[in-house]
């Protein structure tokens, strides 16, 4: 009989070929999910004139995605995800993600446009057309899949590299998903000019980028049975992932640790100054430097590069040499660099240069924090609630992910009183929202260093030691 020592050294994940191989199926649905996130983001002016969505529209419309995670998705999904594992769990989200995508597809379609229902939704708060209302609630159900496949991808990835590479693999994972804000910022105004003709249309970017999301649902299925194999291995039982039994009074315990809340708060404050500014960026370029919105596209689109070039080797760094915590402290300070520059500097002097420098710079940041962040959770965590963890960090970041988007739309709508023309918007103090952002972020980034200097939680040190001893945020409540 073999003894344990040897089964673990034949395990499926031990195998270099097979984990980067299950960690390409799974970066490949959020791969899709990024780029059907942000298909509509470059079509806001677009979205404007054909579709009868004011500012203050779309930006209800894209903070829609976060909605009902807000009021608890999110907390289910991760009891969810601890329950039932990740096969289960990722294969819901893949397919929630998909309903949701089709019915924003059928919202922004010829099909609904002018049809009772649609007729109906427009006649209660006008101010949002009917067909906003309806893409809004598909977002929303989108919104639910996709965050849900977020924390889901976590515990996969921490649950196939444990001991081995992890930063490095969450950090490939987050560079190929941003990957597809790069591919959907290029293709999405080409397709609705494209396939539109000489009557530019919302409806093929969004159409093309739902069947992709179809696709990675395939991809997902195909990695559940790779991880059946490895459960299989590890003797699990067939429900579960080989783990002591998730009890629901673990959560509890989450609540009353500084350091989550500390973590959970940089979270939702560095993200808030992130995401939101993807939807509105292409017409802020648009505006501010006087160019098209396909040229608009095209800058923006070079934010998540240095994002996915960096992300990998600053995992690589995290895992053999640590710093995290100072990560997260540079990365907020470039974060309000960067929205200072565009909120002020910018407007006074229209260059492209500029822009496409601020938005590299901005990508860099946006490849600090998170490679810091996030493989730092199962470092502190307890795995049999690990889940629960990233669900409720999520959710603490999506209440930002909702609520920014609709101040931002409200905001950009005050400073523009009178304004009928999406390219002539003013978006100075919008801007300087997201910088103050920042400057939060940045407090509660000091804050978990001085803290981490303290008490010595690890956060600075490699992810890869050769002992298993780490703080525990359910050992610090």
């Amino acid at each position: 009989m073999e003894t344990k020592t040897q089964a673990v050294q034949r395990l499926i994940s031990d195998r270099w070929w097979a984990r980067w191989t299950a960690l390409i199926l799974i970066a490949s649905m959020m791969f899709f999910g990024y780029m059907f996130v942000d298909v509509m983001s470059p079509l806001q002016s677009l979205v404007n004139t054909k579709l009868g969505w004011s500012p203050e529209a779309f930006g209800y419309y894209a903070g829609a995605e976060y909605m009902l995670n807000v009021f608890g998705f999110l907390i289910l999904a991760g009891i969810i995800l601890d329950k039932m594992g990740v096969r289960f769990t990722g294969t819901l989200s893949a397919s929630v993600m998909f309903i949701g995508a089709c019915i924003k597809l059928y919202a922004i379609s010829s099909l609904f446009a002018g049809s009772a229902f649609d007729q109906w939704l427009s006649s209660w708060w006008v101010e949002m057309p009917g067909s906003a209302k309806l893409a809004a609630f598909g977002f929303t159900i989108f919104g639910c899949g996709c965050e849900m496949a977020g924390i889901t991808v976590s515990k996969a990835i921490a649950k196939w590299f444990e001991g081995k590479e992890m930063a490095l693999a969450m950090g490939v994972e987050m560079a190929i998903a941003r990957l597809g804000v790069f591919a959907v910022l290029s293709l999405s105004p080409r397709l609705a000019d494209w396939m539109g003709k000489n009557d530019p249309s919302v409806v093929p970017p969004v159409a093309f980028c739902t069947v992709l999301l179809l696709i990675g649902l395939i991809c997902y299925v195909v990695f559940t049975f790779m991880d059946t194999n490895l459960d299989k291995q590890l003797g699990a039982s067939a429900n579960g992932e080989g783990e002591e039994e998730f009890k629901l009074s673990d959560v509890g315990g989450l609540f009353k640790s500084r350091l989550f809340w500390i973590i959970a708060l940089l979270c939702v404050l560095y993200y808030s100054a992130i995401f939101p500014f993807q939807r509105f960026g292409t017409n802020m370029l648009q505006c501010n430097l006087h160019i098209s919105e396909t040229q608009a596209a095209d800058l923006l689109r070079w934010f998540p590069i240095g994002a996915l070039c960096l992300t990998p080797p600053l995992g690589y760094f995290l895992d053999r040499v640590g710093r995290g915590a100072t990560m997260l402290m540079i990365g907020s300070l470039l974060l309000i660099f960067c929205h200072l520059i565009f909120a002020l500097a910018l407007p006074a002097f229209p260059s492209q240069g500029l822009a496409l420098a601020t938005i590299i710079v901005l990508g860099i940041s946006f490849s600090l924090v998170p490679a810091a962040l996030w493989p730092s959770v199962p470092k502190v965590m307890d795995s049999r609630y690990l889940g629960s963890a990233y669900s409720l960090i999520f959710w603490v970041q999506n209440i930002g992910l909702f609520g920014i988007p609709i101040i931002f739309g409200a905001m950009l709508e005050a400073s523009n009183q009178g304004v009928t023309d999406p390219t002539q918007y003013d978006y100075t103090n919008p801007m300087l929202l997201f910088a103050g952002l920042g400057i939060v972020a940045l407090f509660f980034a000091i804050w978990l260093k001085v803290l981490d200097t303290r008490n010595g939680y690890g956060l600075d040190k490699p992810n890869i030691k050769s002992d298993n001893d780490s703080v525990r945020l359910d050992g610090e409540a």
